[in-house]
């Protein structure tokens, strides 16, 4: 089967490492890639969100199955209009996808059908929220409704910070993405993201990875796309993954399917595990990045088997997934500034290096092929450096060892302490 993957981040290239292995796909290509993905698949140069051109070449070279990686061009229907030109796709159609693209809608959702969440109002004008903060006390959480690449969240610990941070918003800090905004509660605890695959009618769980959202050592900076994640996660077990099911995921695929979007895809629940129980923080529509590096490290079953039950409606009649027990740490390699201005263009030595050491494998994000082959930088986040180990502790060891012995890039940084809630247990 030809099959297409849409996206260029670390999240596509291990989908790309993974799905080059699997039995079902005879030729891959993705659009539009990057350095590292060009390994493993043909390189398509069409953007992820030119959704008419992505149409257009799928069916120019007879692509059998799409598999469509980043929320963007979810959002803006691309498997709708593949599905409408007799091209089979996985990932959400529009409808369902306002589950990530409006937080909104999500809330409100959540409260329709009993789903466990922070208690939250919605506002579309500055006053209405500036009075809804000066009524409450701090911290506040902010959320732009919209897409925001994942930095439209703000937690202001003052009623003076609030202020600010809503003026902003309400003046297009984040574009469109604020026009609309969700005030919500406070949650304490741990973080965890929860993955689940959907047919429509059928839910079955993958695992649990942690994220590590802020730029800097010790949770401190703002907030970026993620800087490292690993799994297992110790805050996250059966009974945590049975509760999960129980509350959060199996109702929401039946509420779906009931409000006329049945959801087809995968189901990336943020959650807060509070001392009254998981509660979701909010949905996205897709694999996380950087959770997907180390779930394809850990996962031992064929991913397109899977991808092509959840389109076929058959999840009930498979197999759970198999997992390696081995934990897997990934560290994020971002270009200094991020996520406020940084540079593009500079060179990145020592990839191959790294990849010869024990349990590494790099996915690459922001980057791409130079004139005489270089890997030069493209973005933000520009490389994953993943690691397996015994241990989470040889997991960490390795993935920094590759970063420090092996990879050359002084104008790169990663947070320190990837994986520091597992190595206090």
């Amino acid at each position: 089967m030809k099959v297409l993957l849409v996206g260029s981040g670390g999240r596509e290239h291990a989908l790309a490492w993974k799905l080059a292995q699997s039995k079902d796909v005879e030729e891959l290509y993705c659009a539009p890639g990057n350095a590292g993905i060009a390994e493993h698949a043909g390189i398509i140069d069409i953007a992820a969100d030119d959704v008419v051109g992505l149409t257009a070449i799928a069916k120019s070279l007879d692509i059998g199955f799409v598999i469509v990686g980043p929320e963007v061009p979810l959002a803006l229907g691309l498997v709708d209009l593949l599905q409408a030109n007799g091209i089979a796709a996985f990932g959400p159609s529009a409808d369902a996808a306002q589950l990530e693209a409006s937080k909104a809608f999500t809330k409100d959702f959540c409260k329709r059908y009993n789903i466990p969440t922070a208690d939250y109002e919605v506002f579309t004008d500055l006053e209405s929220a500036l009075e809804y903060v000066h009524k409450n006390e701090p911290p506040y959480v902010l959320k732009a409704d919209g897409l925001a690449a994942g930095k439209g969240v703000v937690i202001p610990n003052t009623k003076f910070a609030a202020e600010d941070e809503l003026k902003e918003f309400f003046s297009g800090k984040f574009g469109e993405a604020s026009e609309k905004v969700v005030i919500e509660e406070f949650m304490t605890g741990q973080e965890a993201s929860f993955f689940a695959i959907s047919d429509g009618k059928t839910a079955i769980p993958l695992i649990a990875a942690q994220d590590h959202k802020r730029a800097h050592d010790g949770d401190k900076g703002p907030n970026t796309g993620g800087m490292g994640a690993y799994s297992p996660a110790p805050v996250f077990g059966t009974k945590e993954m049975e509760k999960v099911m129980e509350t959060i995921i199996h109702p929401t695929v039946a509420g779906m399917a009931k409000d006329g979007m049945p959801f087809v895809g995968v189901l990336f629940a943020g959650l807060m595990m509070t001392k009254d129980g998981p509660k979701l923080i909010e949905y996205n529509v897709r694999f996380g990045d950087p959770e997907c590096q180390v779930l394809m490290r850990r996962l031992g079953t064929d991913l397109m088997d899977l991808f092509l039950a959840a389109k076929g409606g058959t999840l009930d009649k498979v197999d759970a997934p198999a997992w390696l027990d081995d934990p897997v740490v990934n560290v994020v390699l971002a270009a200094k500034g991020y996520p406020g201005k940084y540079k593009k263009g500079t060179e990145i030595k020592g990839i191959a290096t790294a990849n010869m050491m024990d349990g590494v494998q790099i996915f690459h994000a922001g980057t791409k092929a130079g004139n005489n082959g270089e890997v030069l930088s493209n973005g933000g986040r520009v490389l994953n450096v993943t690691a397996s180990g015994e241990t989470v502790e040889q997991a960490v060891e390795r993935a920094y060892a590759a970063i420090d012995e092996a990879i050359d890039w002084p104008e790169g940084f990663c947070r320190r302490d990837i994986a520091h809630h597992a190595l206090k247990t």
